[in-house]
C-alpha cells in the first residue's frame, strides 16, 4: 500500500522521515558526547543519575469535590491505595476567590472541586492528615496567597511551623492570562503578589515550591506541544526575572520553581518534549541568568495526561489513552505524576475509576521494567532527532517573545493568546474533517451509548459550606478580623509584603472572599480585553 500523499508528522506538524538513522551523532558514532548523562547538565536524560532506581516517580492524584470533609475522606481513601503525594482541586468560587455565600457562588459550591473559604475549611479539608511528612500539591492561581496562608495557620494551630510543610503551590498567573482565564485583578499587580509570595516562601518555607509553572492550562486550551514548550518556559523566565527584582539570589529560589505539564497522545513528541524541556531550562538559567547552583539548572517537572484527550463516546477507550500518556511521562523522565479517570467527561472520578488510574501508575512503576533503567529510549535515533527538533522550534517562540519586550509585553499585547486560539481551531477543524483520528467519534463510532457509574453531587456540600461560613462570622472576633483585612489593604497600597499581611489576615480568621475583595478594591477587577 502506497503512503503517496499521505502527511505523516507530529501532533505539533514537526514532518517525520520514515526512519531515522545516525546522522549528526557524534564522530564516534554514539550519541554520548552531546547528551551526556542522566543526573548531569543538560539533564537531557533526566535530572537524578539513577531516576527511578532511586526513587519512583510521586503518584500524586489531583482530586477535591464537595465539602471539606468528601474530599478528606477521598485523599484518605487514595493514600490507602498507595497513592504518595496529595494534590488538591479547588471549586469555581474558590478559584475566583469568592466565598460560598457570594451571590457569584450559587451553584457552583464543591461541584467541580473542594470549597475552601477560611483555616476552618483548610483544617477540616488537611484532618488527621500528617501535614508535615505528606508533600501537598494545591492547583489554585489568582487566590494562591489566601489559600497559602489558610494552609500554614491550619499547620500553625498544630505546632506545625512553615519551615516544615512541603509542597507546591501552582500560583502562575502568567498562564492564567494565557490560557486558563481565572484572575482577580490585571497582569502586573497579580505579578506583584506572586513576588512577595516567592520573598517570603525563599525566606521561611524552603520546603515548598512557590509557583508551578504549568504548561498543562496552556495545552489544554489548545496550544501545540511546541507551543506548551515555549509558553511555559517563556512563564519560567519571566518568573526568574520577577524573583530577581525583587532582589533574590537566583541560585537560591530558582531550585523551588517546578513546572507542570500536558502529555498527550502523540507519545514520542511527548517523551521528546520533556526531554528538551529539561535541556532548555538547564541552558536558560546558565546561559542566561548565570546561575552557579546546579539545582537551579535542574527543571523538575509534575506531569498529568491529557484532560482534553478524554471523550465521552467509548469511555472505556479512555483508559487506553491514558496509559500511553503515563508511559510517555514517566519514560520522558516526570518526577510526578497524575493519571486521568475514564469518566472524567461525565463527572468527577467514582473511587473506582480513580483507584483504576492509581492502578495504571502502579502497574507501570511495579510490573513493567522501565523503572528499571534511566532514560531508555536516550541515543534512539528517532528520539534524539525529534528532542533537537522540539527545541528549535520552541526556541524560535522564545526569541519572538524576547522581540516584544517578554513574556508580559507578550500576554499583555494577547499574543500567545491567539497563537493558542488559531491552533485550536486548526486542531478542531481536523478532528471535524476526520483528518485527525479520534477513535470513537470520527473514527469506529459504536452504535450504542455507553452506560458507566457517575459521582453524583447534591446540594447538600453547598447548603454545608453556607452554614459553616455564617458560623464562622459569628464565632470570630470582627475588630480583630477588620484589623487584619486593614493591614491587607495598607501593604497593597504601599509596599508592604502581601503575603505577610494575608497571614495575619488569616490568622484572624478572614475569608477567602474578604481578603481578595481587598485586591479589587485597590488594583481594580480585571476584564478580558477580547470580551469588553
Amino acid at each position: 500500500m502506497s503512503d503517496s500523499g499521505k502527511k505523516f508528522e507530529t501532533l505539533s506538524g514537526i514532518p517525520l522521515q520514515a526512519s531515522y538513522g545516525p546522522d549528526g551523532v557524534t564522530p564516534d558514532g554514539s550519541y554520548q558526547a552531546k547528551l551526556g548523562e542522566p543526573g548531569s547538565y543538560p539533564f537531557t536524560r533526566g535530572p537524578h543519575a539513577s531516576m527511578y532506581r532511586g526513587k519512583l516517580w510521586t503518584m500524586r492524584m489531583f482530586s477535591g469535590f464537595g465539602t471539606p470533609e468528601d474530599t478528606n475522606r477521598r485523599f484518605s481513601f487514595l493514600l490507602a491505595q498507595g497513592q504518595t503525594g496529595l494534590s488538591t482541586a479547588f471549586d469555581m468560587p474558590t478559584l475566583m476567590g469568592l466565598d460560598p455565600d457570594d451571590p457569584r457562588s450559587a451553584g457552583e459550591v464543591g461541584r467541580e472541586g473542594v470549597s475552601v473559604a477560611s483555616v476552618a475549611d483548610m483544617e477540616r479539608l488537611f484532618a488527621d492528615i500528617p501535614l508535615a511528612e505528606v508533600t501537598t500539591s494545591m492547583t489554585i492561581n489568582a487566590p494562591a496567597v489566601a489559600l497559602l496562608a489558610f494552609y500554614v495557620v491550619a499547620a500553625e494551630r498544630r505546632g506545625i511551623p512553615p519551615e516544615a510543610l512541603g509542597g507546591t503551590i501552582q500560583n502562575d498567573m502568567l498562564k492564567e492570562f494565557i490560557a486558563q482565564k481565572e484572575w482577580i485583578c490585571g497582569v502586573r499587580p497579580h505579578l506583584r503578589i506572586v513576588r512577595d509570595m516567592l520573598v517570603y516562601c525563599t525566606k521561611r518555607m524552603p520546603r515548598w515550591n512557590t509557583i508551578s509553572v504549568s504548561g498543562y492550562h496552556i495545552r489544554e486550551a489548545g496550544a501545540t506541544a511546541v507551543q506548551e514548550l515555549a509558553f511555559t518556559l517563556a512563564d519560567g523566565i519571566g518568573y526568574v526575572e520577577l524573583g530577581r527584582q525583587a532582589g533574590l539570589d537566583v541560585d537560591e529560589f530558582a531550585p523551588r520553581l517546578s513546572f507542570f505539564w500536558d502529555v498527550h497522545n502523540d507519545f514520542f513528541e511527548e517523551i521528546a518534549k520533556l526531554r528538551a524541556a529539561r535541556r532548555m531550562w538547564a541552558r536558560i538559567m546558565r546561559e542566561r541568568f548565570g546561575a552557579k547552583n546546579p539545582r537551579a539548572w535542574m527543571l523538575r517537572a509534575h506531569a498529568q495526561t491529557a484532560g482534553v484527550s478524554l471523550v465521552a463516546q467509548q469511555p472505556l477507550n479512555n483508559v487506553v489513552r491514558t496509559t500511553i500518556q503515563a508511559l510517555a511521562a514517566v519514560l520522558g523522565g516526570t518526577q510526578s505524576l497524575h493519571t486521568n479517570s475514564y469518566d472524567e467527561t461525565y463527572a468527577l472520578p467514582t473511587e473506582e475509576s480513580a483507584s483504576l488510574a492509581l492502578r495504571t501508575q502502579q502497574i507501570i512503576a511495579e510490573e513493567s521494567g522501565i523503572p528499571a533503567v534511566a532514560d531508555p529510549l536516550g541515543g534512539s535515533y528517532f528520539v534524539e532527532a525529534l528532542t533537537d527538533r522540539m527545541e528549535e522550534a520552541a526556541n524560535q517562540i522564545l526569541r519572538t517573545i524576547d522581540e516584544m519586550g517578554g513574556i508580559v509585553a507578550a500576554v499583555e499585547a494577547g499574543w500567545p493568546q491567539r497563537e493558542i486560539a488559531a491552533s485550536a481551531y486548526r486542531t478542531q477543524r481536523q478532528i471535524d474533517s476526520g483528518e485527525r483520528a479520534v477513535v470513537g467519534v470520527n473514527r469506529h463510532r459504536a452504535h450504542h451509548t455507553a452506560s458507566i457509574p457517575t459521582l453524583k453531587i447534591d446540594g447538600t456540600p453547598e447548603r454545608t459550606q453556607l452554614a459553616a461560613i455564617g458560623k464562622l462570622r459569628a464565632r470570630r472576633d470582627a475588630t480583630a478580623v477588620q484589623a487584619g483585612l486593614e493591614g491587607v489593604r495598607h501593604a497593597a497600597l504601599g509596599d508592604g509584603n502581601l503575603m505577610e499581611a494575608v497571614l495575619e489576615a488569616a490568622r484572624r480568621d478572614a475569608t477567602l472572599g474578604e481578603i481578595c475583595q481587598i485586591f479589587r478594591d485597590v488594583f481594580g477587577e480585571y476584564r478580558d480585553p477580547a470580551e469588553v
